[in-house]
């Protein structure tokens, strides 16, 4: 079964082995096999730094062992514990002291709850609990924890700001291209879909990294329209989790070409969500700038770390060259 880490982290696929207390990731292979047990989890928690959090996981029936995994970014996910759920008993994998993370049964009979406490940021990631059927270990979707230190149940809309084609490029390539610049977003677990404003098809669309700023995240998305359809209206709709619901927010672009006549209608604040802000055609360039020193920062860091293999490889190359050369000049002096 696939762990799928949310805004797009590392997708990895778990299978089951021998050892059951480690359990190394394999990608992309599947495990095979169809099961009756399922594992319930939470999309995302947040806590408050310092308090607690608590993650729930619901089987489908009976189990007598639920293993929690954590998976942050940078590292393999490894088990932090397993519960008994028979007897209570928590056996620990280390990592985390019993004053931190600890687990028990739920208020129904087949689920768990993981227990953090003290949160600190150096605590989230994306946890997994998992149980044993028969001969194959079975994991949840995964619930990623996030610490904040505002309210954690407080609801804070994406703060978007719109870029809307520019009149050369609409000349040029018959085409345009609607921006949309996402701030503000708490916790990092979105869905961005792009529809035509009355239409229920999924536009294809794309998406930049999502960036972290100093205590929340950024993302941009954009729509490229052909001309065929630049008499119609557009929406960016962004799905998010928090800890109480889903919420879905709804961007409208107007049609690019009557974009000049929507444009009093878009700075007008919504009740129900941050307002929109209409950003020009400087902007616009600006942010085409952002995403291309995205990818020149890409590019660097492979050319750094090729440099950098090749460096190695010449300095053993020299190395054994001048220990081939003394080795030669001890041997003139010896005869």
């Amino acid at each position: 079964m696939a762990l799928l880490i949310p805004t797009g982290h590392l997708s990895l696929e778990i299978c089951p082995q021998p050892d059951r207390a480690n359990i190394p990731p394999r990608s992309p292979q599947a495990c095979s096999g169809v099961a009756a047990l399922s594992l319930k989890q939470p999309t995302v928690v947040v806590g408050r730094l310092g308090g607690s959090a608590t993650l729930l996981c619901t089987a489908s029936e009976s189990v007598s062992y639920i293993h929690w995994y954590l998976h942050q970014e940078g590292s393999a996910p490894r088990r932090i514990l397993m519960l008994d759920m028979s007897k209570s008993y928590v056996q620990r994998d280390g990592g985390f002291s019993a004053d931190k993370i600890t687990a028990k049964k739920g208020k129904e009979s087949n689920s768990c709850e993981l227990l953090v406490r003290k949160l600190e940021k150096r605590a989230e990631g994306a946890y997994y609990c998992a149980a044993w059927e028969l001969t194959a270990m079975l994991f949840g979707p995964g619930t990623l924890l996030r610490a904040t230190d505002k309210n954690p149940d407080e609801d804070i809309s994406p703060k978007p700001t719109i870029f809307l084609p520019s009149i050369a490029e609409v000349k040029l390539h018959k085409a345009g291209t609607y921006v949309c610049l996402l701030e503000n977003i708490f916790p990092d677990v979105i869905k961005i879909d792009w529809k035509e404003k009355n239409g229920k098809t999924v536009l294809e669309s794309l998406q930049g990294n999502t960036m972290k700023t100093k205590d929340a995240y950024m993302k941009y998305t954009w729509l490229t329209v052909q001309q065929e359809s630049m008499d119609r209206e557009h929406k960016c709709i962004v799905k998010r989790e928090t800890n109480k619901k889903s919420v879905e927010q709804e961007i409208f672009f107007p049609s690019i070409n009557k974009k000049d006549a929507h444009v009093a209608e878009l700075n007008v604040p919504s009740p129900a969500c941050e307002p929109v802000t209409l950003a020009g055609e400087t902007n616009q360039w600006l942010l085409l700038d952002l995403l291309h020193l995205q990818l020149m920062n890409t590019s660097a860091y492979y050319t750094y770390v090729l440099l950098l293999v090749k460096s190695v490889v010449y300095t053993i190359i020299i190395t054994i060259g001048l220990l081939g050369r003394g080795a030669l000049c001890d041997n003139e002096k010896s005869s």
